[in-house]
């Protein structure tokens, strides 16, 4: 088996001044490029050029495509977190992500690749991190069922995934909503009554801690 190869640390040249801005540069431009091609269509080339930086510094700083994209699931981690404070009603919780697609559209679609080009957790880098996160979602569903707020015959994670999904929507499904609605589905006037509509949903199906 041939030896990997030592990551080299880039010529002087071509460090950074400021490392924190070229990593928000390479991560900006990562985020855009994976949600037009997904993982498996995403070029560290590109990237490289949409964040106008030498493409070594990538492999420099995120050790390559996979580690790149842990970077970003991370910064998403980071995100979801000071988007929804814990305590916030779940209906709450729901419209903040629909309206996320306002400001971060291509994190949406970057999730929506994640699916369509899934085959198994081994080759899903974002695996382990997003099932943690989701997984607070199913267990706050468990809780309000054991206390007898919610149908016992309801499945936790399986309404977990029709929520995400229905927050999705706007961009997901936008030739549905355009059919359907007869309304842009990008346009702020819409997402904000969408989101305001699921919110509605899940507060009559009573998920909203009392």
């Amino acid at each position: 088996m041939t030896a990997s190869k030592p990551r080299r640390s880039p010529k002087p040249p071509e460090r950074q001044r400021d490392p924190e801005r070229t990593r928000k540069l390479i991560l900006d431009a990562a985020v855009a490029e994976f949600a037009a091609h997904g993982y498996a269509g995403a070029r560290i080339a590109a990237i490289a050029k949409r964040a106008g930086v030498n493409q070594q510094l990538i492999s420099y700083y995120f050790d390559g495509k996979e580690g790149l994209f842990r970077a970003m699931s991370d910064s998403w981690g980071e995100r979801s977190s000071k988007l929804v404070e814990p305590g916030t009603p779940m209906s709450e919780q729901l419209r903040r992500y629909v309206l996320e697609s306002l400001e971060n559209r291509d994190g949406v679609r970057l999730l929506a690749w994640g699916g369509l080009e899934y085959t198994g957790p081994e080759a899903d880098p974002d695996h382990a991190p997003r099932t943690e996160r989701l997984a607070e979602s199913v267990a706050g569903i468990r809780e309000r069922q054991a206390a007898g707020a919610l149908p016992p015959e309801w499945d936790p994670a399986c309404l977990t995934v029709m929520l995400m999904a229905a927050a999705m929507a706007p961009v997901t499904l936008p030739h549905v909503i355009a059919g359907l609605c007869g309304d842009d589905p990008q346009s702020p006037e819409f997402v904000e009554r969408f989101a305001d509509q699921l919110a509605l949903v899940v507060r009559r199906l009573g998920l909203d801690a009392d």
